[in-house]
Formats: C-alpha cells, sequence, structure tokens
C-alpha cells in the first residue's frame, strides 16, 4: 500500500515536470536576424531588392527568389512573395513623372506646371491642386510655386487689374494725353478716352467745300466767257481787253488756290500732330511697365 502511494507520487511528479518543460518551450519566441523572415519554426534568408520569395527555405534548401517584374518593384530586402506595384502620376491628379519606376523604386510624382502639391510624400508629391487664379480687380502679390498656392491682393484706389497682373496698372489720365473720358476706371477695367468732340472740323470741311466751289465757278465762268468771245481771229482785236480779263481771273484761280492750301495747313497741321502726339502717348503709356506698389 505505502509502495503504490509512493510509485503514484512519482508519477504525478513527473508528469509535472513534463508538463513544465513543454510550457517553458512551447512559449519560447524564435528571434531571426535582421535579414532573415520567419516561416514556422525556421528563420529563412531574405530576397535582396528587386526581387520576391518564389519558395521559402527549409530544413535543407535556402529561400528561392524572382526578380521583380515590369511594373513592380522591391526597395528592400523582403520576404514577401509578391512585389509592389508602380505608383501612377495621374494628369487627372494634377501630377507629372519627376523619376520613372525601376525594379528597386517607386516612381516618384511631382506636381504639373500650374499645380502645388497638397500631399507630399518624402521627395515625392502624392496630390496636387491647381493654383488659385486671382479675381479682376486683384493681383499676384506672391507667384504660386510647387509647393505654394498663389497669392491675391486687392487693387488700391485709382489703380486696376484685370487678375493676372502681378502689380495693379494706375488708371489712364484722358486730361493728360489731350483725350476725354468717355467711362471712368474700375479696380478690374481702365479708364476709357475718347477724342474731343469738336465743330472745327466740321468748319474746316465746309469751308473747304465752299472754296472748292468758287474755284470751280471762277473756272466755269473763264471758259464760259472765252467762248462768248468768238474765234480766236475775233478775239485778237480785243487782244488787250482779253488779257486784262484772263489776268484777273487767273489771279482769282491763284488767289483760292493759295486761300485753300493755307486753310489746310492752318487746321489741319495742328489736328495731326495733336493725333499723332496721342498715339505716341497712349502707346508709350501702353508699354511702360508697371509699377509696384507697396503694401
Amino acid at each position: 500500500m505505502l509502495f503504490n502511494t509512493s510509485l503514484r507520487r512519482n508519477h504525478v511528479a513527473a508528469t509535472s515536470v513534463l508538463i513544465l518543460l513543454m510550457k517553458v518551450f512551447s512559449g519560447h519566441t524564435l528571434t531571426c536576424q535582421r535579414a532573415e523572415y520567419q516561416i514556422d519554426n525556421e528563420c529563412c534568408p531574405m530576397c535582396p531588392s528587386g526581387n520576391r520569395v518564389k519558395t521559402d527555405c527549409t530544413e535543407f534548401r535556402s529561400t528561392s527568389c524572382l526578380p521583380c517584374t515590369e511594373g513592380t518593384f522591391m526597395n528592400q530586402p523582403t520576404g514577401l512573395k509578391q512585389c509592389f506595384s508602380c505608383a501612377h502620376c495621374g494628369k487627372n491628379s494634377g501630377l507629372k513623372i519627376k523619376s520613372s519606376c525601376t525594379f528597386i523604386s517607386d516612381t516618384v510624382c511631382e506636381p504639373l506646371e500650374g499645380f502645388y502639391c497638397i500631399d507630399s510624400t518624402g521627395d515625392g508629391c502624392e496630390a496636387a491642386q491647381k493654383h488659385k487664379q486671382c479675381q479682376p480687380g486683384q493681383y499676384i502679390s506672391q507667384k504660386g510655386t510647387a509647393s505654394t498656392d498663389t497669392v491675391c491682393s486687392d487693387c488700391s484706389e485709382g489703380t486696376f487689374s484685370d487678375g493676372t497682373f502681378e502689380s495693379c496698372r494706375p488708371h489712364t489720365q484722358c486730361d493728360s494725353v489731350n483725350l476725354r473720358l468717355i467711362k471712368a476706371g474700375t479696380a478690374s477695367t481702365d479708364a476709357e478716352c475718347g477724342e474731343h468732340s469738336s465743330t472745327l472740323m466740321t468748319g474746316i470741311v465746309i469751308g473747304v467745300i465752299v472754296v472748292f466751289m468758287l474755284m470751280i465757278g471762277t473756272s466755269a465762268y473763264l471758259i464760259y466767257y472765252l467762248k462768248k468771245k468768238g474765234p480766236f481771229k475775233e478775239r485778237t482785236r480785243n487782244a488787250e481787253n482779253d488779257a486784262k480779263v484772263s489776268f484777273v481771273l487767273l489771279l482769282l484761280i491763284l488767289l483760292n488756290l493759295v486761300s485753300v492750301h493755307c486753310t489746310l495747313f492752318k487746321y489741319m497741321t495742328p489736328l495731326f500732330y495733336q493725333y499723332f502726339t496721342k498715339r505716341n502717348l497712349l502707346k508709350e503709356k501702353k508699354d511702360q511697365p508697371p509699377v509696384k506698389r507697396c503694401r
């Protein structure tokens, strides 16, 4: 009886030790090296960058690797069986390729011209947004870059911008170019100027017409007078009188011509001078670069 009890106690103790040992070994964690990956209770060598695992290692053979295919990459040693897909720089996302995808590196994207990055990763960009357009009445105080948006500012009183200027431009002063104001300038448009409405030109035109009519009438009278005197032989009898009349008529014609010439020279020359002066002033003002105003 005592022997059986002692035997049973020894058996229980042995069983307890066995269970304890199983728990200790079952709780042991396998630790692999940096260039290894764990499969079950094995540490397998990783495949190098640009490759993937074809078959895991076993007790008798090492890991089998395959190169990444076109359009995929692996940028570090791996125990994965699939390479990563290359990123796409879509124009719809406002992106373009900065550097193409290789077997060991992903595609790097950057913003298109006129866009800026809103989601940057390392030296690349994953999403971009179009630069803000300044509204009429505003000027571009800070141009947008690949990483920042455009900054717009309002024009001050007496200046204007259509939204594309880098500084507001002063309104044209019509008086300074001898023109009259047709429409006042706004924050988004320049002043509109026009020619002065004058009766001088009308008077000149009427005067010229009258002078020409007098010339035509005088010429017609001369022709009529000479015809009335008859043939040449008849007219020689009164040659002295005819010469006097002809001289007077010719003098009238010359005076009319001189009058027309003087009238045109007197009134038209200033007008032509004024016209071309205005054109040159407006052209110089248009070509002059705008002066950026300090804020």
